[in-house]
């Protein structure tokens, strides 16, 4: 009897069999009882049908549906950048100007006028450093498609994480100068040479207002691609401010959650508060992911953790928290790649109450003395850390999440 009904929807079929059952009884035709009587037996064995558990459709196709189900799809999409008036744009350039000589657009609120100093960023005003310009292929396949992501490495950083999987690029600085008019043709040529899907301006956080006069000088020059901002979430409400009506797609991470771990492996004291109040904002701003029909991300928050060994109690705080003060329909990535980078695992350095044996060498029985730096998390995170994360957040009622793409091609 199966086949009678859709097994999509167990609900739907009882109340449909319900309102046949009401029609037909209320009906009190002599001729018809007899008929009636069958009917209602037949209605009974149908709705006990009915009543079993259906077998669910693979997860694949169950994930399609979160992914293009009506209230994120989207049938076009213009850029928000593009509907912004000429007077308002005009205002974001004069806020741009402003936070570049008393720069406060990141929670280190160092203050200084980047055109005559630089503050704990290292970037001046009138340039940004850029290390790569190129079509990416190493994001979530609903950002990169079949084209890649028009990505832009930044150099700097305003976080100092010693894990930092990017330290080459965000620790050293390496890179060339571009003005904002410079940066903004390279979008184009992005554009019109990449064929990319948008572009993707990665650790930005600490020349947003750049960001911004390059974003409004690329409108100028014809770009119609959707913009990611690709952020730790060390931003202050400020900086999402400026970019409000700019930004189409947010792709912060949420790190850690203690205050103790941040201080100790990012080198600042106030990352949770700080990045619960940007992804909120980011949130208000642009809500929920949203796709096209072709399952590329157009608008909305796609949500990174990367899980750490030993730290994964912090995970599941994160996502509880998401769930809760955000939106249980968040776009979530949950990241398992992490390996030991940058500080971690390279020797300790000697301090004054080290034994040194004759010769100016550390004892052999020295009990520091194969030690390393940041040794609880010198190994990647295993698969119980992970799993604990992702079922927390599946506890939690989060259910869009990232999953990797069928043999390694673009999976929607």
């Amino acid at each position: 009897m199966s086949w009678i009904f859709s097994p999509t929807d167990n609900w739907n079929r009882s109340v449909l069999i319900s309102r046949v059952m009401v029609i037909v009884l209320s009906v009190d035709v002599p001729e018809m009882r007899e008929t009636r009587s069958y009917f209602c037996e037949f209605m009974e064995v149908i709705a006990k049908v009915s009543s079993r558990s259906f077998p669910s459709p693979p997860w694949p196709r169950r994930q399609r549906g979160l992914h293009l189900a009506p209230p994120f799809l989207l049938d076009d999409y213009i850029p928000q950048y593009q509907l912004i008036s000429s007077r308002d744009a005009a205002k974001k350039r004069s806020q741009a100007y402003a936070h570049l000589r008393n720069c406060n657009l990141c929670p280190r609120l160092c203050g200084v006028n980047r055109y005559e100093k630089t503050g704990v960023c290292l970037i001046g005003a009138e340039s940004v450093k850029v290390n790569v310009i190129a079509p990416h292929f190493g994001e979530e396949p609903c950002i990169q498609g079949h084209n890649g992501s028009g990505s832009v490495f930044f150099s700097g950083c305003n976080l100092r994480c010693v894990f930092c999987q990017n330290h080459d690029i965000a620790h050293q600085r390496n890179g060339f100068d571009l003005t904002p008019e410079e940066l903004a043709e390279w979008y184009m040529k992005l554009q019109e040479v990449g064929k990319v899907h948008n572009i993707n301006l990665v650790t930005a956080e600490h020349v947003v207002p750049q960001v911004v006069l390059s974003i409004l000088h690329a409108k100028e020059l014809g770009l119609n691609l959707p913009i990611i901002y690709n952020t730790s979430s060390f931003d202050s409400l400020d900086s999402i401010k400026l970019l409000h009506g700019l930004v189409d797609i947010y792709l912060p991470d949420f790190k850690v959650w203690s205050n103790n771990t941040s201080k100790r492996l990012l080198k600042a004291d106030n990352y949770t508060e700080t990045a619960m109040e940007s992804i909120k904002a980011m949130h208000e701003s642009v809500g929920d992911l949203c796709f096209t029909a072709d399952g590329i991300a157009k608008k909305g928050v796609l949500l990174r953790h990367l899980v750490m060994p030993g730290l994964e109690s912090e995970g599941e705080e994160i996502v509880r928290w998401l769930a809760e003060n955000i939106s249980k329909d968040m776009y979530i990535h949950i990241m398992e790649q992490y390996h030991p980078r940058a500080h971690v695992g390279k020797p300790k350095r000697r301090t004054k109450s080290d034994v040194v044996a004759p010769g100016g060498f550390p004892s052999p029985d020295d009990p520091d003395v194969q030690r390393v730096r940041y040794e609880d998390i010198n190994r990647p995170a295993n698969e119980d850390e992970v799993s604990s994360v992702q079922k927390a957040a599946q506890a939690a009622g989060l259910c869009r999440f990232v999953e990797p793409a069928a043999h390694g091609g673009f999976n929607i």
